[in-house]
């Protein structure tokens, strides 16, 4: 998730461990302590771009690194903030613990995917329930943290958790929706299907991109699920990356063919070759409009490159506006209109 959404998640998660007098000092806490296993991003290299992605989401945001990120965060926060507060060393451990609990957990709700249990494993959980931003998520619980901080009433920390209860409630109801209709959709198209994925488009759990997956390609469409007849609009086909048939030339045995495979661990195996450059690959789990195959990232890779030499690293994020104007117009779409 964004920055502010994990900051507001962690000052929830301290508030509601938080009498009432300290609801406002909680919130600060915990929304540094719920935003810190981000700073995993510094790690990166000039040589390696594909370091800083396989790094993020990495040992900061595991299940068993809590409480260790939890006590660095209260031993950098305490002699900087909380001791001047008049706030003890116990309480900022507590406060930074849960806060810092809340990010590797909600970044599994999105689907980029959060190594929760490292050192055991190096899986990418992904539970396709939200955006990756989702202002129906943020903006009322920074109105409940205001409130309960300023008022000093701890009712407002329990409203916020309903309301986090409530909305990733219905996350999971639409989500679920989103996979029902994916597989009317494979059906009606006679398709021997291997699996099934839906994620939410950008900043909303309304529309949803649904990948069906066969031996040799994907299936992009989009769904509006909402709580009427489900709407479609069907999308476009790509066949599935193979590196002998798309990539003959590329030692199997160089770093750029290494590289192929941490990028598809990264993505989770949804990768195509590019329609429009034979020399990149695709992750074709995200688009601004959600029917399409319009990667917002991917890699380069070089025919003349050496056997050491990495791929590089790319986004491409053209035509955002209209993009955004169209994702706004097909959350506005209504049943009446589909039938005209």
């Amino acid at each position: 998730m964004d920055p502010i959404t994990q900051g507001a998640f962690g000052a929830v998660l301290a508030q509601s461990t938080s009498k009432s007098r300290d609801l406002g000092k909680a919130a600060l806490i915990g929304s540094i302590a719920g935003m810190a296993p981000d700073l995993d991003v510094i790690i990166r290299s000039s040589e390696d771009s594909l370091l800083a992605i396989e790094y993020h989401r990495h040992f900061t945001h595991a299940l068993l690194f809590i409480p260790i990120g939890g006590l660095i965060c209260a031993a950098v926060l305490y002699p900087l903030l909380t001791r001047h507060m008049g706030v003890s060393f116990l309480k900022t451990c507590v406060w930074c613990i849960a806060a810092f609990a809340t990010h590797g957990l909600l970044d599994a709700c999105t689907s980029y995917g959060t190594q929760l249990m490292l050192p055991f494993s190096n899986h990418r959980y992904a539970w396709d329930i939200i955006s990756i931003i989702d202002p129906l998520v943020t903006v009322p619980l920074l109105i409940f943290i205001g409130f309960a901080a300023i008022k000093r009433k701890r009712e407002y920390v329990f409203a916020a958790l309903t309301w986090i209860i409530f909305y990733f409630g219905m996350a999971v109801y639409q989500h679920h929706r989103a996979i029902n209709q994916a597989k009317l959709i494979a059906g009606n198209r006679e398709l021997n299907v291997s699996h099934f994925q839906a994620k939410p488009s950008f900043g909303n759990i309304v529309v949803w991109k649904v990948i069906t997956s066969t031996d040799e390609k994907y299936y992009v469409d989009a769904v509006k699920t909402g709580f009427g007849e489900p709407i479609v609009w069907e999308g476009d086909c790509i066949r599935k990356f193979n590196l002998q048939n798309d990539m003959p030339w590329l030692d199997p045995q160089s770093q750029q063919a290494k590289d192929i495979e941490r990028f598809r661990w990264f993505s989770g195996g949804y990768i195509a070759l590019d329609r429009n450059d034979p020399y990149k690959i695709i992750d074709i789990r995200y688009s601004l409009l959600p029917q399409t195959i319009h990667p917002l990232w991917g890699i380069a890779l070089s025919p003349d490159a050496g056997l050491s030499d990495h791929v590089r690293f790319y986004t491409d994020r053209n035509d955002r506006e209209y993009s955004a104007a169209s994702l706004w117009d097909m959350i506005w779409f209504s049943d009446n209109q589909a039938k005209k």
